[in-house]
Order: C-alpha cells, then structure tokens, then sequence
C-alpha cells in the first residue's frame, strides 16, 4: 500500500498551504499596518508643500499664469497619494518553514524569499514620524546584497519579535538542526 505524503506545513499548521506564487496561493499572507500609508502621506504632504506655497505666492503676486502649475501640482499630489494607498495595500508577507517570502507591487510585482539559514542580522529601524504612529520597518541582510529584503510598517511589538524569530531560525538552520 503506497504511502501519502506528509502536507506542507506552514508557521501556522492550521492555514491552508500552497505554493509561493505572485499571485498568493492558499498561503496565510500577513498585511503590514495602514499606519504606513499615513507616514507615506504625511511625507508627501511636507515634500509638496513648499513648491506648492510658492506656486501659489508667485500666482498672486506676478501672473496668473503660473495657477497652471499650482493645478500640476494638485494632481500631482492627489495621483502620488493614490499610488501610495496602492502600494501599501500590495505589500504582505509569510514567514514559511524555511523562509521568510516578502510581496510587493501591484503593476510590477515583486516576491522575495529570504531562507533563514542564510540569514547574518536583521536591522529594525523606525524615524521620528514612524515612531509616533508605532511603526517601524525590518531590514533583512544575507551575505548576498541581492537575497535580502526589507519589510516596511509592521507594529513596532511585531517587528522586534520578527526580528528575533528570525534570528533564532537563522541560528537554527545556520547549526543544521
């Protein structure tokens, strides 16, 4: 009698499993926080602020003309503004058995999977505006350039524990145990 092979198993044995595709599969993808796209529109904000203010200064004062670039930059800010909701909501991950598998993009789409055994450190880092909303981003670090990956917005309480998760994988697979 033939036997059956064991499921693939993912960190969570109880979520549907499937292969690691573009696209998702069955596997249980984690979201980063939507605080992230806030931080992202908040910079945008204070990045067009100053052209915007001085558009509308030099309208008011030389020629009327120059509305023209304040509207390019309203449009501007309002298209920059839907892509940075776009491609929040397009970044998950999984962390696997073997590996971590970070996803991005929603035109150009991007899968990158870190296997832990080829982990050295992971960085967390997080600015003054990401602290205050209680994120921070992940930065995985292989001793290729190309294999690692980074991981922005997750919860600052989850970014450390995925840090030492990943840490104590790496070390596991780095022993071969």
């Amino acid at each position: 009698m033939p036997e059956t092979p064991p499921p693939a198993v993912t960190a969570d044995p109880g979520a549907p499993s499937g292969p690691v595709t573009l696209r998702g599969g069955d596997l249980p993808w984690r979201s980063v926080a939507p605080q992230l796209a806030t931080v992202r529109l908040i910079t945008l904000a204070v990045v067009l602020a100053v052209p915007l203010l001085a558009t509308v200064v030099v309208a008011l004062l030389v020629t009327p003309w120059v509305w023209l670039g304040t509207l390019g930059l309203v449009l501007l800010g309002a298209w920059a503004a839907w892509l940075i909701s776009r491609q929040v909501s397009a970044i998950s991950w999984v962390e696997l058995d073997e590996e971590l598998v970070i996803r991005k993009g929603r035109l150009f789409r991007s899968l990158v999977s870190v296997p832990y055994g080829r982990l050295q450190y992971v960085d967390i880092q997080s600015g003054p505006l990401a602290r205050a909303f209680g994120i921070a981003s992940c930065e995985i670090h292989t001793a290729s350039p190309e294999s690692g990956g980074s991981l922005p917005g997750l919860p600052t309480e989850e970014a450390e524990a995925l840090r030492a998760r990943l840490a104590a994988r790496g070390e596991t697979q780095r022993a071969g145990l």
